[in-house]
Order: C-alpha cells, then structure tokens, then sequence
C-alpha cells in the first residue's frame, strides 16, 4: 500500500513537525497521526499509518458532555438537575445520598460514587445503570473527584430518556452529519446503549473538526451547532485535581481537562488527544497507540504549540 501522503503548509515549515516526528521514533510514542490547526492558516499534518477509524477510548466522554450541553439547550434537562429526578423508578433501589446527585456532579466526576467501570469491563449487571444507582456512596456528592466511566454512561441513559434517542443517535442530525463525520461506530453495552464513556471511533482528521468546532465556540461554516454558552462552561467550571507525572493537567472541567492558561484538552488512553488552545487560536489532535500518555502530552506541548507562539 502506498504511503499516505503528508501536506504542509506553507505558513509553516516542514520543521513544525519535526521534533515531534524525531519524538515519536526516538520515545516510542505509538502516534498513528497528528493533526495542527490554527485559524486563518490551512492545516498541518503527518501521518505514521493510514488514517484508520479507532478507539478514541475517553475522548469519548466529551461527546456525552456536549449531548447534555445541547439537551440543556433544548430545555429538555438542566445541569443542577438531580439525576434520579429523570429516573424516579430507580429511587427505592438507589444508595443512600445517591437522590442529591447532580447532573454536574456526573459531568465533573464528583458523584461521590464507589461505582469504578470502564468500557473494557464485562458488564454483568443485568442493567449497569441500576448498579450505578445501587453502589454505596463513598464520598458525599461534589466532595472529591474520582475518575470512572460510570458517571458518563449514566448520562449516555439519561440522553435517551429525555430525548428518545440514545447519545450516538442524538448527535447524529445535530453534530456528527454536519461535520461530515459519516456514520460512526460506537460500541454499545448488552442493553443496546453506547457505553458513552469511551469505544467511540472517528479518524484523526475527523476528530480534529471537532476540536476546531470547540475553538470556534460551537459555530461550524456560519451555523451554531453547539450552544457557545456551554462550551464556555466545558472550561470554566473546574474540579481541583492533579495527575501523578502529568505537568500540563491541574483540573478537570464539563468532560474536558484543564490545562493552565485556558487551555483544555479531549484525552483518552493511549494517547488520543485534541488539545484545544484559545490563546493560540489552535488545535492539536493525536491519535496513537502508546503506553506513555504524558510523553505524549508533553510532546504535543514542547515539540508543537510552544513552537506556535
């Protein structure tokens, strides 16, 4: 098979992507591609392999987040709202504390849960959502933040609760279509519902309009397909935390991460990553296959957009 081609723009040199490119050999970082925007300026990249579909792993949990930042817009929910206020059924089975649980606590990983699930976990639930609900409390809501997919498949349920369609059905019409982003795979639970935390598969050039649409605060060829206001929270409304060798990363937003100076970023494992910098006007977009995500980030960070300024 012929080598895809790489193209570079002329507002640049091919020495952009150097460094990252000599990084990525000499550090084994697994990078399939990388993808460089910057408003005003026709993009940069290169490619390692063919830009293949692939797991974008937890990226994944920043398209349930804007699901619930269009449902809000919509009127169908509303970020305070109480989670088991939209599954009253579930009330007699739910742990104690469990009914004071927000949708902004799911979103901002601060439910207090002692749920711990991911995508790649056998569900043996007959129903994962009732499990959720039934997981005994172990902080009190908002208290501290604990990182699991389970707060996120909960919201992916609450997507097809208050609209009728399940997420990846949702953002078909409203975000995936208008994009361009042809009918994508995501991986779904026993129930039939994405797992809406992760198995969600996009290219990398796909992957990077989203994050060019999150730069341009929702706004997409003059349509606004996502509600700015929202987008403004995803990065504003913060969680304290840090992560243990990961310099780049001091909070956690509305399903995004928190970098200093404004920056946020679309992570999951493995590398994938959509570094958003607003000071910049730029994006990043990695997809890879590496066991070293912050000698990924760090990369992207010295070898890319501190090359930008």
């Amino acid at each position: 098979m012929a080598a895809t081609p790489v193209f570079y723009s002329p507002w640049v040199t091919v020495d952009l992507l150097a460094g990252f490119v000599r990084a990525d050999r000499e550090q084994n970082l697994g990078t399939y591609g990388i993808h460089v925007h910057r408003d005003g300026e026709e993009p940069v990249e290169h490619r390692f392999r063919s830009d293949d579909r692939v797991n974008l792993y937890s990226v994944a949990k920043t398209f349930t987040a804007i699901a619930v930042g269009m449902a809000e817009a919509e009127g169908r929910l509303g970020l305070d709202d109480r989670f088991l206020d939209h599954f009253p059924e579930l009330r007699p089975a739910a742990a104690d504390g469990f009914d004071q649980v927000t949708l902004r606590h799911l979103l901002t990983m601060t439910s207090g849960t002692g749920h711990t699930w991911f995508a790649n976990m056998r569900v043996d639930a007959a129903d994962l959502l009732h499990a959720i609900v039934a997981e005994p409390l172990v902080a009190g809501p908002g208290a501290r933040f604990a990182y699991t997919g389970s707060g996120f498949y909960a919201l992916g349920r609450l997507i097809a609760r208050v609209t009728g369609a399940d997420v990846r059905e949702y953002l078909l019409p409203r975000l995936f279509r208008p994009l361009d982003l042809h009918n994508p795979a995501w991986h779904t639970c026993p129930l039939g519902f994405p797992f809406a935390e992760s198995d969600l598969f996009l290219r990398t050039e796909e992957l990077a309009r989203v994050g060019r649409l999150l730069l341009q605060d929702g706004e997409w060829e003059g349509r606004q397909l996502l509600p700015a206001g929202f987008i403004a929270r995803m990065s504003s409304i913060r969680t304290d935390m840090k992560l243990d060798g990961d310099a780049y990363t001091d909070g956690y937003g509305l399903g995004v991460w928190l970098e200093p100076g404004g920056v946020y970023r679309m992570n999951g494992a493995y590398g994938q990553m959509v570094v958003i910098d607003p000071a910049r006007r730029a994006v990043v977009t990695v997809t890879a296959h590496g066991e070293d995500g912050n000698a990924q980030l760090a990369a992207v960070h010295e070898l890319v957009l501190d090359r930008l300024s």
